[in-house]
């Protein structure tokens, strides 16, 4: 292990592979407190292991076997997880402990440990469970890279289970996407997975920078897409919502 156009449900005939993953793990885990007084969010534990465990199950469910994960709050904690739980992944960790780069910029800062022109992001601290297929490879069938250069795996607001928010997303017929508007309800919420292109990182800002900037870029140019999330999803963003989230994945 080494550190350093309509969307159908036919798949897409000229969709590659996923190679590589990024999985967002640096953040500071501040609505988790206490439980992230002296771990970092992702090795809080949720039915029986790690989150950052259950994202990892989820990249060899789909055959992917590099990935990259930036480390930031209790690096150390996270660096030892990986050498003991993924030796059979080709892990390679971006270092952000000098600074947090938010969303956009920690992947920003990881590319060059990224081969692949296309790959997928996944949040660390949310937790699905596939539907009939798995959503990765759901998403890489999708995938048009003539077409996007985003596309986020979304979840329906009434189906996002322990999540408070409004939604996130509009999506229309053909699958483009638009942002939800102030103090308004979108009818979807970003499940923390996507697939996106390198093409997006150009003229970036320096310093940290969230990928909402991205998005809007690729909104702006028609090639932001959604896909709807087949199974169950769930924030665990707070303490209160892992006992929730461990009761309705029992009872599924």
């Amino acid at each position: 292990m080494s550190f350093a156009k309509p969307l159908s449900l036919r798949p897409n005939p000229a969709a590659s592979p996923v190679g590589t993953a990024m999985v967002l793990a640096a953040g500071l885990g501040k609505r988790m407190r206490p439980l992230t007084a002296t771990r970092p969010k992702p090795l809080v534990e949720v039915a029986g292991k790690p989150l950052l465990d259950h994202v990892l199950d989820r990249l060899r469910g789909a055959g992917i076997g590099r990935v990259v994960v930036n480390v930031h709050y209790l690096a150390d904690s996270l660096e030892a997880h990986l050498k003991r739980k993924a030796a059979d992944l080709d892990i390679r960790v971006s270092d952000e402990r000098g600074l947090l780069l938010e969303t956009g910029g920690g992947v920003a800062k990881a590319l060059p440990l990224i081969p692949d022109d296309h790959f997928l992001i996944a949040n660390s601290d949310n937790l699905w469970v596939d539907g009939p297929v798995d959503a990765i490879s759901l998403l890489a069938d999708r995938w048009d890279d003539a077409a996007m250069d985003a596309l986020l795996l979304l979840v329906p607001l009434a189906r996002a289970n322990c999540h408070s928010g409004l939604g996130d997303f509009h999506m229309d017929a053909n699958g483009r996407i638009t942002r939800r508007r102030p103090s308004k309800v979108a009818p979807f919420v970003y499940t923390g997975v996507q697939i996106v292109s390198k093409r997006l990182f150009t003229d970036l800002p320096e310093g940290p920078f969230g990928f909402m900037l991205l998005w809007e870029r690729a909104i702006a140019a028609g090639r932001a897409f959604g896909l709807v999330h087949q199974g169950l999803w769930f924030d665990v963003g707070t303490p209160p919502a892992i006992g929730k989230t461990e009761a309705l994945l029992g009872r599924n």
